[in-house]
């Protein structure tokens, strides 16, 4: 035995086999010299449990003696304090997968989430963080990982902030269910891409449009589109040039969507048992995807649902054509749209900006940011403030004149005809 320092180090020749010299100031420190000519630093020590170890603390040439010799001193630290070093690098190499984290967050988290958000982030990770980082380590990933990610998909700026949000839930997650140390949050630190806010809703003007649209797609019909760059286009010039009738149903759905401001799957997906005509209310989300409870609508657009009443066998206000135990297809709603829209000249507007406008004519009509918030049911001001006391009355009034608003506008679209 002798101070292992590296005149010693540099002297110790490989032999046919691994040989260990060990250090004669501190029991357990050691050099490994193999017969290949490497040389590592070693620490030999017994757990709490009385069991004996031997770790290999690095490469001579990585480290010095003096550096080795210090990492060994803190190893020995640790165990005196109950910690056994080996096993807890043996468990993380052979610990839990990002793949196994995601098994457990689709089985655990999803459930609770909506069906709609469930099934969004059940596909970013399928498609974009299984195959990039599934078999990376849960306790090792990283902040550099984590950027790694969102930038392979800066061309997709949108989906590259939303695969970060999924992944900084299951890290936090995997804290809570042991999977990894408590501390700073890998995703924190990465810096998110900008994101275009889409702020489109309706003028007057536009709103007059649009009713005297839905009033021809429900009356004499609208023509249908024809892509022009498709090859069969000329085949379809027949059908272009002629006339028909839009699903009442859909012609429906876009109707109380804007009289409403509700999203479109909670309109599609609204069930009778949802619809309290008498009391002026719908149960719809309280914040996106949450449970529905009662909310104060116009009675315009209650009006609209007592209309069109009930479709014998089917718990859907809204059911499909042919199929009434199942809502109406959302691409019944969008292919109908795209001809009312084109009708209307509102080739810019999505469905969802019949939501902008609602909040919109809300602020309009005199409704402030918090108002707006819960007619919208929105989790706080940030996003009704664009637009600019959760009570019943004072929502229940707001909704009134935005829904009266809108409803003079749509039928003066209807009588222009």
């Amino acid at each position: 035995m002798a101070k292992i320092i590296k005149r010693l180090v540099d002297a110790a020749e490989p032999r046919s086999e691994k040989w260990i010299v060990w250090d004669d100031e501190l029991a357990g420190f050691g050099l490994a010299v193999m017969p290949t000519g490497v040389k590592s630093y070693i620490l030999r020590y017994r757990t709490v449990e009385a069991r004996d170890r031997r770790l290999t603390i690095g490469r001579h040439g990585v480290l010095t003696p003096d550096q080795a010799r210090a990492k060994a001193r803190e190893i020995l630290v640790a165990v005196n304090t109950g910690a056994d070093p080996l096993a807890e690098r043996r468990n993380r190499r052979l610990g839990a997968t990002i793949n196994d984290l995601f098994d457990r967050y689709e089985e655990d988290h999803l459930p609770r989430l909506s069906r709609r958000t469930a099934a969004e982030q059940k596909r970013l990770i399928t498609k974009h963080l299984r195959p990039e980082i599934g078999v990376l380590k849960v306790e090792s990933f990283n902040t550099q990982d984590a950027r790694r990610v969102h930038f392979l998909m800066r061309k997709t700026p949108r989906q590259a902030n939303s695969v970060i949000v999924v992944l900084s839930k299951a890290l936090a997650l995997a804290e809570e269910w042991g999977m990894r140390a408590e501390g700073l949050n890998p995703c924190s630190k990465v810096k998110k891409y900008p994101e275009t806010v889409r702020d489109r809703f309706l003028a007057p003007e536009e709103i007059v449009r649009l009713g005297s649209a839905l009033a021809e797609a429900e009356t004499v019909g609208l023509p249908w589109n024809v892509d022009e760059s498709n090859p069969r286009s000329k085949h379809l010039a027949k059908i272009a040039n002629r006339t028909t009738l839009v699903d009442p149903t859909a012609v429906a759905v876009v109707k109380v969507l804007l009289l409403t401001g509700a999203r479109l799957s909670e309109i599609s997906e609204l069930e009778w048992h949802h619809v309290d005509l008498q009391g002026g209310m719908l149960a719809l989300p309280y914040q996106k995807g949450r449970p529905r409870k009662p909310h104060p609508v116009a009675t315009a657009a209650l009006d609209v649902l007592a209309h069109w009443g009930r479709v014998q066998g089917s718990r859907w206000v809204f059911p499909r054509v042919g199929d009434p135990s199942r809502p109406i297809a959302a691409q019944v709603l969008q292919r109908a749209w795209q001809r009312i829209r084109r009708k209307a000249g509102l080739d810019d507007v999505h469905l969802h900006d019949l939501r902008h406008t609602f909040g919109t004519t809300a602020s309009r009509s005199g409704g402030n940011a918090f108002q707006v918030r819960d007619v919208l049911r929105h989790a706080d001001i940030a996003m009704s403030a664009r637009y600019v006391n959760a009570d019943v009355d004072p929502m229940r009034a707001l909704t009134e004149v935005v829904g009266s608003t809108l409803l003079a506008s749509l039928t003066s679209g209807s009588e222009h005809n």
